[in-house]
């Protein structure tokens, strides 16, 4: 009892992952992010709610017809259609509120008209077994191998635009600060937008259980200013990264030297 008293109060620390106030759900850092915890936190209200009723209801029916003594047996009822009708539709109307909000939602998230218009578009390449970012705009690309993880860096209070493509298996584009989620499917070209409006160093990873090398699959997403945003392109530049990278330079080349050196 006590460890559970435990993580439930750690649950309601005023920052960090288990925030009360949002059951649980990260701090976010992009405009589009109450849009995903107002529907997350209206879901636990709803589920609060309904358990409140559910319990307050079977305590109601334990004190009411309990057995008062030996001999005497509550009354016992088989059937009773309008319960059993009650039973049937309040789940349906339950979920039909939830699958409305949450469509509202998911339209609201994935129209291709923001609130803020796009500056910026990065296509992410999610390989076997790292990631490759390609700067459309600026015409340059950063690519991860399985040893060393990649960054992605975003202007701050910008909107970007992310094309995701994969050239071998399912994989899955996830920064859980941004409350988005997305997966990268072969010959499927999947995008959505987000405008990040904090800086600051975020983690993101694969979100499916892509192989051998899923846990390498890691990036860091680096939230600046539009001017450090801007030297991080000339350095690329100055690399020699120009151009567009949808393949997986380095990363599959990496993983099959280690394939056979076992």
């Amino acid at each position: 009892m006590l460890g559970l008293a435990v993580t439930g109060l750690s649950g309601c620390a005023a920052a960090g992952p288990g925030q009360g106030r949002l059951f649980g759900l990260p701090p976010g850092n992009t405009e589009q992010g109450p849009l995903i915890s107002n529907l997350w936190v209206g879901s636990w209200i709803a589920c609060l709610v309904v358990g409140a009723i559910v319990w307050g209801l079977m305590f109601w029916a334990f004190a009411r017809y309990r057995r008062r003594n030996n001999r005497e047996v509550p009354r016992q009822t088989r059937y009773n259609l309008p319960m059993e009708i009650m039973y049937t539709v309040v789940p349906f109307l339950i979920i039909g509120v939830l699958f409305f909000y949450t469509l509202q939602t998911q339209d609201k998230l994935l129209a291709k008209e923001q609130p803020t218009p796009s500056s910026n578009t990065v296509t992410v390449v999610g390989q076997k077994w790292s990631w490759t970012f390609n700067y459309s705009d600026a015409q340059v690309w950063e690519a991860g191998t399985i040893e060393r993880t990649p960054d992605l860096y975003l202007p701050v209070n910008e909107t970007t635009t992310f094309q995701l493509r994969s050239p071998d298996v399912i994989h899955s584009f996830w920064v859980p600060s941004f409350y988005m989620k997305m997966d990268v499917i072969p010959g499927r070209n999947n995008s959505f937008q987000v405008t990040p409006n904090k800086e600051g160093v975020f983690s993101g990873k694969c979100a499916e259980l892509c192989g051998t090398y899923h846990s390498a699959m890691l990036f860091n997403v680096h939230v600046v200013p539009r001017a450090e945003y801007d030297q991080k392109m000339a350095e690329l530049r100055d690399r020699g990264q120009t151009g567009e990278n949808l393949g997986s330079q380095g990363a599959n080349e990496l993983a099959q030297a280690k394939k056979e050196g076992e």
